[in-house]
């Protein structure tokens, strides 16, 4: 089994180029068969410019190969002009609202899976832009815990750009409203970059909020289609 974040995938079927410009894109991956519906894919790296979109190619191959529409955009990272908070919030709304106009899918529609930072992002984005659920895949769903637990050499420091108790409450998904749409979190519990009671402690906000906790997986097992325990990340995304 090849590494994630190094394996091959085919490409996008189309590649949509966005308002913000010529690195503003989003790969989109069409259904094979009969299709299931549409899902929109957000990258994790600690909110930072070195880490893109591209590991999440196999993730999105896999799910297009069962049926679904897949949207796989680049939004602005700490590091780019524009990128930390609030601007990376503020494009990932903009894409997934720019992406339901021109593939004619109503947000109402989508179900976003966001990895790591990825997740936490997924989760104040449906606040703004209502999605149908969304999936947090090892999420960083307790910012102010990641803040104080200094994870990757103090990533969220960088995102954030203060340590003001206000700034980390508005960017904090422990700290905002439950958005009211349907809620699924993964989290393996060897998981050595979040650990897993971000995902255990945001589970309890809402009764109805799912959590898998897959034993002996680690960060990258949620979004390997390879591995033993993606069957869970399946059952997540199409509400099973």
């Amino acid at each position: 089994m090849t590494d994630i974040l190094s394996r091959a995938a085919r490409a996008a079927d189309r590649v949509l180029v966005g308002s913000r410009g010529a690195d503003d894109v989003v790969e989109v991956y069409a259904p094979r068969g009969e299709r299931r519906g549409s899902l929109l894919l957000v990258h994790g790296g600690f909110w930072r410019a070195r880490f893109d979109r591209t590991h999440l190619r196999p993730f999105a191959e896999f799910f297009a190969d069962r049926g679904w529409l897949v949207a796989l955009p680049e939004y602005l990272r700490a590091g780019q002009a524009g990128g930390g908070w609030p601007g990376t919030l503020d494009d990932l709304a903009r894409i997934a609202t720019e992406t339901s106009a021109t593939l004619g899918v109503p947000a109402g529609e989508w179900v976003v899976a966001g990895h790591s930072a990825g997740g936490h992002l997924a989760i104040l984005a449906a606040e703004r832009v209502r999605f149908a659920r969304v999936v947090s895949l090892a999420g960083v769903l307790d910012l102010a815990a990641c803040a104080a637990d200094g994870l990757s050499n103090d990533a969220a420091g960088e995102f954030l750009g203060s340590a003001d108790a206000e700034t980390v409450r508005a960017a904090d998904p422990m700290q905002q409203a439950v958005p009211s749409v349907d809620i699924a979190l993964v989290h393996g519990d060897l998981d050595g970059d979040v650990p897993v009671e971000y995902s255990t402690r945001y589970a309890t906000r809402r009764d109805d909020i799912t959590l898998a906790l897959l034993p002996g997986a680690g960060h990258f097992a949620v979004i390997d289609p390879e591995d033993p325990s993606f069957a869970a990340v399946v059952d997540a995304v199409e509400g099973r």
